[in-house]
């Protein structure tokens, strides 16, 4: 059987990776969860690590090297997880980037700019779940610097 320090060690362990991406979540999450340290009950209380199976929970990562104008990141195919395509520039530069529906075009649908360092953005909205696609990216600067990206779907 575990001690009440073990489960509250846990409690403020999962309570401190929540605040790293939601500090309003993390901040309920360890309110609601401070009860419950107390408590032997492992079935009730908050599941405080739900907001972690969101949308981004599944993001992929695409890395292109210096030398290049970017590239085409997929075959991807969207899930149920996520009603948009959203993408994430990790790189030191801005870029553009599209969404090419493969079964259907070789054509982007629009270039979306996504500024160096970028939170997440939408680039295709209101996808059905099973559909196949690429990202494709295109900056003249990553002749200098790499393409780092992560998208979720």
């Amino acid at each position: 059987m575990s001690s009440p320090k073990a489960r509250l060690l846990a409690v403020a362990t999962a309570a401190a990776l929540l605040a790293t991406a939601a500090p309003a979540q993390a901040a309920q999450a360890a309110q609601a969860a401070a009860p419950a340290a107390d408590s032997t009950d492992f079935t009730s209380g908050p599941n405080l690590f739900a907001p972690l199976a969101t949308c981004y929970g599944g993001a992929v990562r695409s890395f292109f090297q210096t030398g290049g104008y970017g590239g085409q990141a997929g075959p991807y195919r969207t899930t149920s997880r996520c009603r948009d395509i959203n993408v994430r520039n990790a790189s030191a530069y801005g870029t553009d980037a599209c969404v090419i529906f493969i079964d259907k075009t070789g054509n982007c649908n629009y270039w979306t700019y996504l500024p160096a360092n970028s939170g997440w953005i939408t680039v295709a909205t209101n996808v059905r779940d099973g559909v196949n696609f690429r990202v494709r990216f295109d900056n003249v600067r990553y002749e200098y610097e790499p393409l780092v990206a992560y998208h979720a779907f």
